[in-house]
């Protein structure tokens, strides 16, 4: 088994560049190609290998499918990318419909992004306090002869929360970089945040043990061997590996219209509206999960005297709670990593196992209503956008302000990854048993085929009916977005020089 080449690998897919507070998102169209691919093959790009001490600044670079046709990337390299990259974000309508991106989201209204607007190259660049404004314009002076820069995502620093004030980035899976993980689809009884290195970067075993599909040429089209060899195939050139892709969706948050609506359904009451926020949400603003059961006030005090380390706010699953009485079964966190295992809890029998992999038990079959977790987590390396507003402050707006997060998730299979979490997880109607409603932060309100609505959102008791929101409106939309592919920086060389 081959060590993993950090230094072929670009720094985002190990770092999230958290010290580096300042970030733009430069989207560029090729005016030149020539000029386009010497700079590409010029500039320096961050790696992976190490981030201390930390740099002042850090590059990314990624590219569309549109990018690499207009780099003049012979067809038969491109074609061997996913039929998702290929097609792009916008490409499909089926895959519009999937992901949401209708009515008010229509790719259509988008900023950026969609068949006429998309963006051949992404730069990322990020940069200490006091060092991007120096870095930006050196940039887009040095790309100049061979990209016009045709949009520029600025970012906010908002301090570890997204623009509805939730604390954001606890839940992220972790990346086995050592490949301690055996190479085979070993059923998994229980929830681990620990996946596969195959799960986020290209040319490495997945969850199932198997290498995913990507561009891998013959040797000959590498004669100078700029291009690693592939790990399943060793005469030939690996395009993939040590590279991923890259969704970006720029999605505008009505931070007025949340706490607006949310303190209207409390009837005013701030403990109420701040109960039915962390509801949606399924944590509280600091970022606990409501799903854990928390200690009464006397064991809580009397824990904090004795120096008791903080609890993990990443560390629980929602076995403890399969009916949602504590954290509702359409939450958003629910929603976007419902923690499960392979096959419900149970025995370690073979009977036991046998029943529950039957659907033969109705509890266990009650608890498989979502899929194995582990084929479908995503890396998410967003940035805030716009205007910081405070939830108090949002109940006294008079009218909205432009404030968003710019989405950015790495993942090895679009499909599989991104596109199975926004379709079957966030926007279903009937996700996990539930009908008539999808994500009460992320989801859409239009309705579904036959006119099925999913504006509600249901918030089980243990001791009583559940309750039902009605009519809930829609608090994001998207404004624009892609997708990209975020190669191993040898393969960046190679794609500048095809």
């Amino acid at each position: 088994m081959s060590e993993v080449n950090l230094d072929d690998i670009q720094g985002l897919l190990r770092f999230g560049f958290k010290h580096h507070t300042e970030a733009v998102i430069l989207l560029l169209r090729v005016k030149d190609p020539a000029a386009a691919r010497r700079w590409l093959s010029e500039v320096e790009v961050t790696s992976a290998v190490t981030i201390q001490p930390v740099p002042p600044t850090a590059l990314q670079i990624a590219l569309t499918r549109a990018g690499m046709d207009a780099l003049g990337v012979s067809s038969d390299a491109v074609g061997g990318f996913s039929e998702e990259f290929l097609e792009g974000m916008a490409g499909d309508a089926n895959r519009t419909r999937r992901l949401g991106d209708v009515g008010e989201s229509a790719p259509e209204r988008w900023d950026w992004g969609g068949r006429e607007r998309e963006p051949h190259v992404a730069v990322l660049l990020y940069a200490m306090p006091g060092h991007l404004t120096g870095l930006q314009s050196g940039i887009e002076s040095a790309c100049a002869a061979g990209f016009d820069v045709v949009y520029r995502l600025s970012t906010t620093d908002m301090g570890g929360v997204e623009p509805f004030g939730f604390a954001d980035g606890l839940s992220q899976p972790q990346i086995d970089w050592e490949r301690a993980i055996p190479v085979a689809d070993q059923e998994e009884r229980a929830y681990r945040n620990l996946s596969c290195l195959g799960e986020f970067v290209l040319g490495y075993p997945n969850e199932y043990g198997l290498y995913t599909p990507r561009p891998v040429l013959d040797a000959s089209r590498d004669p100078q061997e700029l291009l690693p060899r592939a790990e399943d195939s060793p005469n030939s050139a690996d395009l993939g590996r040590n590279g991923t892709y890259l969704v970006i969706r720029q999605l505008r948050q009505d931070v007025r219209g949340f706490w607006q609506v949310l303190n209207s359904r409390a009837g005013g009451v701030d403990v109420e509206r701040e109960w039915l926020a962390s509801q949606l949400v399924g944590r509280t603003r600091s970022g606990e999960s409501i799903a854990v059961e928390r200690p009464t006030t006397a064991v809580a005090s009397a824990s904090a005297k004795g120096g008791a380390p903080a609890p993990d706010p990443n560390d629980f699953t929602f076995e403890s709670d399969p009916s949602g009485h504590r954290c509702p079964i359409g939450a958003h966190i629910r929603r976007t990593n419902p923690r499960t295992a392979d096959l419900p809890t149970g025995g370690a029998g073979l009977l036991s196992r046998l029943i529950r992999t039957l659907g033969l038990n109705p509890d266990a079959r009650a608890r498989d209503l979502a899929a194995s977790t582990r084929f479908h987590r995503v890396l998410r390396r967003g940035r805030e956008y716009g205007v910081q507003v405070t939830p108090e402050a949002a109940l006294r707006l008079p009218a909205p302000v432009d404030t968003g997060l710019h989405f950015m998730c790495l993942n090895a299979n679009i499909q599989r990854q991104f596109e199975f979490v926004q379709s079957a997880w966030i926007m279903s109607a009937h996700f996990n048993g539930l009908h008539n409603e999808s994500d009460p932060l992320l989801g859409n309100r239009t309705p579904g085929s036959g006119g099925l609505r999913c504006d509600y959102f249901s918030l089980p008791a243990a001791d009583g009916p559940t309750r039902r929101l009605e009519n809930l409106p829609q608090f994001v939309t998207v404004a624009g977005g892609a997708y990209f592919f975020l190669p191993g920086i040898r393969a960046l060389r190679w794609l500048a020089a095809e």
